[in-house]
């Protein structure tokens, strides 16, 4: 049986990026389940190591969400073979990327605190504080974040990882910004109505605008980089 720290020793050797945050948001996610001490401390068994191992190689090789990697593992359990994994020419564009973290984004009444989005995140208190600093991530009044801004956080510690700072990322907050107005524009005479049907119908049409707007920005940029190239 091993500790988190051994753990994460071993794992390094093949996904240099790991840390201690990101297998406890792995357990947390129900993909490892360590077996714990009276004093409550995690013991990990070989069985355990090669778990996060599977699910580490296919976020990073396939590109694969943690909803398939637990069906993949809970298919080898069974004693069944995994679902294929994609061809690497079936991989998503960034298009297809930007609907997925839009779709991930909505929380559906996920509330987080403090510590908890920082694990999730894999982040540090000094880069949240910096992020919140910027405008970037935003508590609620209860103190709590929600589910977009999870997404947000991930995105940005993503984005810090390739040298981008919370610095470079204003004119993306100002972009969206000024998307949420043009959408606002939209809707705001029908979240008016007095019908409450008409005012959910508000709602579903700036859902709808939030994607297309995503998926443009992701076009776009996407031309701009081919036609540099």
């Amino acid at each position: 049986m091993l500790s988190i720290g051994a753990v994460l020793t071993y794992l390094r050797d093949d996904f240099p990026e790991v840390t201690i945050s990101k297998i406890r948001f792995l357990e947390a996610e129900g993909l490892v389940e360590p077996q714990r001490t009276p004093s409550g401390y995690r013991k990990f068994s070989p069985a355990d190591l090669d778990r996060l191992a599977y699910v580490l190689r296919m976020q990073r090789d396939h590109y694969l969400p943690l909803r398939v990697i637990r069906e993949h593992l809970d298919a080898i359990e069974r004693g069944e073979a995994p679902p294929a994994l994609p061809a690497p020419d079936n991989r998503p564009g960034p298009v297809e990327e930007a609907d997925r973290e839009l779709v991930a984004g909505t929380g559906g009444g996920v509330r987080l605190g403090r510590s908890e989005l920082l694990a999730a995140a894999e982040a540090g208190e000094r880069e949240l504080t910096e992020w919140e600093s910027y405008g970037l991530v935003s508590a609620g009044p209860d103190g709590g974040y929600d589910g977009e801004a999870l997404q947000v956080a991930r995105l940005v510690a993503e984005l810090g990882r390739f040298g981008l700072e919370p610095r470079h990322l204003r004119a993306m907050k100002a972009g969206a910004e000024r998307e949420v107005a043009l959408i606002d524009q939209v809707v705001a005479p029908l979240r008016r109505h007095r019908n409450p049907q008409t005012r959910a119908h508000a709602e579903a049409t700036a859902r709808e605008l939030a994607t297309l707007s995503v998926r443009l920005h992701a076009a776009m940029v996407q031309a701009g980089l081919r036609a540099r190239s």
